[in-house]
């Protein structure tokens, strides 16, 4: 047995993690699977090694000095894993998140003494309020400050150029097939893809996205779709930009995978192989077995799995989330069977530059009660009568207004596979209506109390 030389920090053990065979949720594949399982890193996660990479990088040319403060945007994995060198090397850590990441992540960066600033999803990167933005404000702010940029920092993709990219290579002995990761910052599957690539170019590299996100359009047409844009609750992948870690000339193919199915496939990894890996995970596994039947006898196949499921013990492992969601298949009626009820047929949406009389006439016209706001035709917010009614009545100048001086957060958005009772449970006062997305056709549809109260009184 071969045993790990004692380290003289912690950062020291980041790398040369384990590759685990895949054997019961691949049991259909004709290929051999393996997961390279980042769990085994310090912080938990993959982004421990291109976080020291873009810190040592950015101390050699000066960017970043001594008794600095760091400053990022990040889901979490990448702070975690800045926070730990930023302890080990004497700086400070600042981060912006979303409110869309779990609370255990926020909870985690606070623990190893990093500030944490919770910014809204639902904007755009460019917008004030948004985590890249908030982040890019403060570097301004605050002297000695280094903003990382995981996004844009080539350092990141270098980091998996020489690591992970030759440790795949030497654990499967150069017999690797298939790459297949989740896309977010682009780092890990660009850089690890780029070394495979010069070591054998018939290494396909597979990248998974996400329903929401503009990646596999930009991929196959090369055009930059803001309608391909709205909110997901999956983490860690996907994005409504182009990184430039991104390089598609290196990811051969992407393959989108639902919220639920991602969800689903999280928590069957840890039920049938023993591995607690996180949702990016669970997307991976789900755009491969999606893919199956593109891969042959002799294919080996490695999968990355970035980091671990305490990030996410009160989504995707809590059953009462996954039941909120709909992501639990029950007997009955579910979102499907409304949607094939709701004769009102395509999505009637207001823009947020529209003012609030014309949302008014349009609700009246269309005899509706509320109405999703959009931005660019990507959804931002909403309407309701209720709403209306109060503030016209209060003050009936404001029909001049924006739409956007008073909408409210946007209607959340549910899989079509959705049960009738978690709907049920989701609209309330505050939030009277859902949106019940249809992935696979690229449909729309919105579920109100009256189309619940039609659908079970028939």
């Amino acid at each position: 047995m071969t045993f790990r030389k004692a380290s003289n920090n912690i950062l020291e053990t980041i790398g040369n993690t384990p590759l685990v065979r895949i054997n019961n949720l691949t049991k259909d594949l004709k290929a051999t699977v393996y997961a390279k399982v980042e769990t085994f890193n310090p912080g938990n996660s993959i982004k421990d090694r291109m976080a020291l990479k873009m810190i040592e990088d950015a101390e050699k040319d000066g960017r970043l000095k001594p008794g600095g403060t760091i400053i990022e945007g990040t889901s979490g994995n990448t702070g975690m894993g800045l926070a730990i060198a930023a302890i080990i090397k004497g700086y400070n850590c600042i981060f912006t998140t979303t409110d869309k990441q779990s609370k255990e992540k926020v909870d985690a960066l606070r623990a190893f003494g990093a500030d944490v600033i919770v910014c809204p999803t639902d904007v755009d990167p460019e917008d004030p309020r948004s985590y890249y933005s908030v982040s890019s404000r403060l570097v301004a702010e605050i002297p000695n400050s280094w903003k990382p940029n995981q996004y844009d920092n080539l350092s990141n993709s270098q980091a998996h150029y020489e690591q992970t990219g030759p440790e795949i290579w030497e654990q499967t002995e150069g017999k690797i097939t298939h790459l297949v990761v989740g896309v977010g910052t682009g780092g890990t599957i660009c850089g690890t893809g780029r070394y495979l690539k010069e070591k054998n170019p018939n290494v396909k590299i597979w990248g998974i996205d996400t329903y929401g996100s503009v990646f596999k359009k930009y991929k196959e047409t090369g055009i930059f779709d803001k309608n391909e844009i709205y909110p997901y609750i999956t983490e860690g992948i996907g994005e409504d930009f182009l990184p430039a870690n991104v390089d598609f000339n290196i990811i051969d193919r992407f393959e989108k995978v639902t919220d639920k199915d991602a969800a689903i496939m999280t928590r069957e990894i840890t039920k049938q192989e023993g591995i607690f890996a996180g949702n990016s995970a669970g997307s991976a596994m789900a755009g491969l077995i999606q893919l199956k039947n593109e891969l042959k006898e002799g294919d080996v196949v490695v999968v990355i799995f970035h980091d671990h499921g305490t990030r996410y013990l009160g989504k995707m492992f809590n059953n009462d989330w996954m039941m909120e969601k709909g992501f639990f298949d029950k007997q009955g009626l579910v979102a499907k069977d409304l949607v094939n009820n709701n004769t009102n047929g395509k999505l009637i949406t207001i823009e947020s530059s529209d003012t609030i009389g014309n949302a008014v006439k349009v609700m009246s016209k269309m005899d509706i009660s509320q109405i999703p706001v959009t931005t660019d035709k990507r959804i931002v917010g909403s309407l309701n009568e209720s709403l209306l009614y109060a503030k016209v009545v209060a003050n009936p100048e404001i029909k001049n207004n924006k739409v956007e001086t008073i909408m409210q957060p946007a209607f959340p958005f549910v899989d079509i596979s959705a049960p009738i009772d978690s709907l049920s449970a989701m609209i309330t006062d505050t939030n009277p209506a859902v949106l019940v997305r249809d992935f696979k056709l690229d449909n729309t549809y919105i579920i109100t109390r009256h189309d619940i109260i039609n659908a079970l009184t028939k």
